[in-house]
């Protein structure tokens, strides 16, 4: 193939430079070049101006802690706990939904059977967002659980052995320390406050929410999820979905021996004040440390 002749211009009489082909370094050049003058321009308009680095291919800023939390604790799949598509306005309204939607003889053991909660702890999930239902028959209740794994003294593992519930039953648990997560809550954030709530009764030293994390120290690498579905326990009758984020952690300040913590009225100023009166809740929680191995998986 002959190269490129130069190109004749009858208005100068001159002769201009054979064109070269276009590449793609001239295009991304190009593109770079765009950018810059948009973003001079932007500045005239009133918006907010964006900075570019004098280089167009900055170096990566690589942060270990930082990275470590997104993908490990933060990160979790889009449809592990879709939000609520009901909104139920009563506990009444929601029982009226679930009826239909429920074999009759287990929605009537709801608050009846030992052991079991009552429609109205579900509306209150419900109202804080720590729950969702999914409109199938039967409905499917899914919730994000936090399990902190205390490892104390001789590598023991700190599980509340049962629960007294207001009802005057008694709910046997032997398992670590569990609390249902908030809407857009982190493991990490959520196992402070389970803490907190759980056990800042019998702490040495009291703690707020400023300090509790000087006196829990998460295990690096501890964190891991799984998801269970198996038919609730306090809910008769309805599937449930656990998305179980498990962590490893030290608390400061805990007995060594057995103890109890008592439960503290969490609705009391809230509008769910009446609720939460005729729903079963749980008065007390007893704890003791066990050997790792005889904790139920």
């Amino acid at each position: 193939m002959s190269p490129p002749q130069p190109i004749h211009n009858p208005q100068s009489h001159t002769f201009l430079p054979p064109r070269k082909p276009t590449t793609l370094s001239d295009l991304i050049l190009s593109a770079v070049s765009l950018l810059f003058v948009f973003s001079s321009k932007s500045s005239s308009t009133g918006c907010s101006r964006t900075h570019f680095p004098k280089s167009p291919f900055p170096p990566l800023q690589y942060n270990p802690r930082r990275f470590l939390r997104v993908l490990s604790m933060s990160q979790q799949p889009a449809t592990v706990n879709p939000r609520c598509r009901h909104r139920f306005a009563n506990p009444q309204s929601l029982s009226d939904w679930l009826k239909p939607r429920l074999p009759s003889d287990s929605f009537a053991s709801w608050g009846v059977k030992p052991g079991t909660k009552n429609v109205h702890n579900l509306w209150l999930e419900l109202s804080q967002g720590e729950v969702s239902l999914a409109d199938s028959h039967p409905p499917i209740r899914t919730v994000n659980v936090v399990s902190v794994r205390i490892i104390g003294k001789d590598n023991r593992v700190l599980v509340e052995s049962h629960q007294e519930l207001s009802d005057g039953s008694v709910r046997y648990r032997s398992r670590p320390l569990s609390e249902k997560m908030k809407p857009d809550e982190i493991p990490e954030e959520a196992a402070f406050r389970a803490v907190k709530e759980e056990l800042g009764s019998v702490l040495k030293a009291s703690v707020g929410d400023d300090d509790i994390r000087g006196v829990v120290r998460i295990v690096p690498g501890s964190y891991y999820c799984r998801i269970e579905e198996r038919n609730s326990v306090s809910y008769p009758g309805l599937p449930a979905r656990y998305v179980l984020h498990s962590i490893d952690a030290s608390v400061d300040g805990l007995p060594e021996e057995e103890f109890c913590t008592e439960e503290e009225e969490e609705y009391m100023e809230s509008e769910e004040t009446k609720a939460a009166d005729k729903a079963i809740s749980v008065k007390r929680h007893h704890w003791k440390w066990v050997n790792s191995d005889s904790i139920q998986s």
